[in-house]
């Protein structure tokens, strides 16, 4: 497995992480000992790179003890990001945040503890919270990272302005963002903001939640609490579109003998040397599948074929519109 540099401060990946979110929440129910499994069989892989946050366990800390508990024999050699700003006391779960300087502590506290850890290797802010200046969050992750708790600083779900006030703070290393061949969104106005100040990219849902995965189906087929039973692109018209493009991926990625999922990240990490995705997975075969993507070399041609694919996307939005308004995209 081939690694890569997040931002100027000496943090280097895998080429491909693992998103541990859906072992918990979002993607129906789960089973701990499978998402342990999951995540020994990445790091056999040369997997080093592993995701989780404060709200994939709920309130309970259980998304960041799996994650603990999983790499408790070789914990030294992997980088393990998670993530502040909920609010877990909200209702309904997930509608409130919080990046106070005092939440940001309790949390940073909280996270050493269920991950079994004296250090978190990056930690990002997971939301913007409009009643805290960004100075302030980025001061605070920087007296973490001078007391020794935290290594990195990282951003989640913010736009190009909030991005340069954090970072002339504290160093960015890298930010979190959803990006994938199926979501384009960031490329216009974020991307080169990045790369004017050397700030690495770790896009998640890579493989569109699932729909790159090759095993898509309606949304009202999947059960309760999965997120794709009300994600736009699910749904009517834009499933129709995603899913004939989707089949066309497929085909193009069968002629040269990978899966849609592999050829979704080849892509990925087409885009440049700063880009280091996350998959998520429940499945030891599945992570196995997709490392294989690291070693893919896509050509000019390939990549024309899947612009002409899905020139600008998927159709449907990724989020609802009541979230939108707290994901800052200026």
């Amino acid at each position: 497995m081939q690694h890569r540099p997040l931002g100027q401060q000496g943090l280097r990946v895998s080429a491909l992480g693992l998103g541990v979110m859906g072992m918990t929440m979002a993607y129906g129910p789960s089973n701990e000992d499978e998402g342990i499994a999951t995540i020994r069989r990445a790091h056999e892989l040369g997997i080093d790179f592993f995701d989780t946050a404060e709200l994939y366990g709920q309130g309970t800390g259980s998304n960041e003890v799996l994650l603990g508990k999983a790499v408790r024999g070789f914990r030294d050699d992997v980088v393990l990001a998670t993530k502040f700003g909920f609010d877990m006391t909200a209702e309904p779960f997930g509608s409130g945040v919080d990046s106070r300087p005092e939440n940001i502590r309790k949390v940073a506290e909280n996270s050493l503890r269920y991950l079994g850890t004296d250090r978190i290797d990056l930690f990002y802010q997971h939301i913007s919270d409009p009643d805290v200046p960004v100075e302030e969050v980025a001061g605070t992750v920087g007296e973490l990272i001078a007391e020794g708790k935290v290594k990195y600083f990282g951003l989640s779900n913010v736009g190009p302005q909030y991005i340069r006030r954090a970072h002339a703070v504290t160093p960015v290393a890298a930010l979190q963002s959803e990006y994938s061949v199926f979501e384009r969104e960031l490329e216009e106005k974020i991307l080169p903001v990045l790369r004017e100040l050397g700030i690495g990219l770790v896009p998640y849902a890579p493989l569109g939640r699932g729909f790159l995965s090759g095993a898509v189906k309606p949304a009202s087929e999947y059960p309760e609490g999965d997120m794709r039973r009300w994600d736009e692109r699910w749904q009517g018209e834009n499933y129709t579109y995603n899913l004939r493009a989707t089949e066309q991926l497929k085909e193009f990625a069968t002629a040269k003998g990978l899966t849609v999922a592999q050829l979704a990240l080849a892509w990925l990490l087409a885009q440049g040397e700063d880009i280091a995705p996350i998959p998520g997975t429940r499945s030891p075969e599945r992570v196995a599948e997709n490392a294989h993507a690291a070693d893919v070399r896509l050509t000019e041609a390939d990549l024309t074929r899947i612009a002409e694919i899905l020139p600008q996307g998927s159709a449907g939005s990724r989020l609802p519109a009541a979230l939108m308004p707290n994901f800052i995209t200026d």
